[in-house]
């Protein structure tokens, strides 16, 4: 198996390097780097209580490997139409692919069961296509605008709304595709799949904290959008070319893992202690 991820990590040096690359430039990719490292601590952290190697899992490995060559040649066929991000999805979609059929190859199926999530993981090395993007860069505006009228409301602010404007007393303010907090709200949804994988074991409690990942981001974006209006209003317009505009968004990161955190809390707390066999 070493020797198979060594031939094939070779094999996509190229392709690798430039999501590299594209990662580290890129504000909404830069998690790509770290996933196949969250992948590595996963399958060591989970060394103990795997399986040993068993058979060629055939069936699972010839679909993945299908899979996995049929998009090399999509990516191949279209580098001309595609875009460099969309592109390097392709290829990342394939290696990720091939590496789980040789999991499935090489280990066997009772080993990549125990193994999913590891390599399942692994998906999110694969960039968002640039038309999902912009889908969904779109829809959480709508949603983001709405969070911040729900605020003007709860603190009083005077405004006038059309559509993603705002009319406020010392400034017109419009939540533009940039404003959406997609990236964040990824980065987001990426740690609550992690964090329910890692400390919940029942299904609908996982379910319901990547869940409750949606309407947080929506409320953090929108709180966002509305302590830079407060801002504006209450100190001047000029806050628009500060820092907390164009650099804050960690910091309203770092506040949306607090609700995050405490509802897994809640969640691992209704669970109770394992049991023997669930340890």
């Amino acid at each position: 198996m070493t020797l198979f991820v060594a031939a094939l990590t070779s094999a996509f040096c190229l392709p690798l390097y430039s999501l590299l690359l594209h990662g580290l430039a890129s504000d909404l990719h830069s998690h790509v780097v770290l996933v196949p490292l969250v992948s590595l601590f996963l399958l060591r952290e989970r060394r103990a209580t795997m399986p040993p190697a068993g058979p060629a899992w055939l069936g699972g490995s010839v679909v993945l490997a299908i899979i996995g060559v049929a998009t090399v040649g999509a990516s191949l066929a279209s580098r001309r139409v595609l875009s460099h991000n969309d592109h390097l999805a392709l290829f990342a979609l394939a290696y990720v692919s091939l590496l789980a059929a040789g999991g499935a190859w090489f280990k066997g199926q009772a080993w990549m069961r125990a193994a999913a999530f590891p390599f399942a993981f692994l998906i999110f090395m694969v960039p968002l296509p640039d038309g999902a993007v912009d889908w969904l860069e779109r829809a959480s505006v709508v949603g983001s605008t709405d969070a911040t009228e729900l605020y003007y409301r709860i603190f009083g602010t005077p405004y006038l709304r059309r559509g993603v404007i705002f009319e406020l007393p010392t400034i017109t303010l419009r939540v533009a595709q940039e404003c959406s907090g997609i990236r964040s709200s990824w980065v987001l949804f990426i740690t609550s799949i992690l964090a329910a994988n890692m400390f919940l074991r029942t299904t609908w409690r996982r379910i319901a904290l990547v869940a409750f990942v949606i309407p947080l981001g929506i409320l953090r974006n929108g709180f966002r959008i509305f302590v830079l209006s407060e801002l504006c209003i209450r100190i001047g317009p000029h806050m628009l070319d500060t820092a907390i505009h164009h650099r804050g968004g960690p910091i309203f990161f770092a506040l949306s893992l607090i609700p995050l955190f405490a509802f897994l809390w809640w969640l691992r707390r209704g669970e109770g202690a394992p049991t023997p066999r669930a340890a």
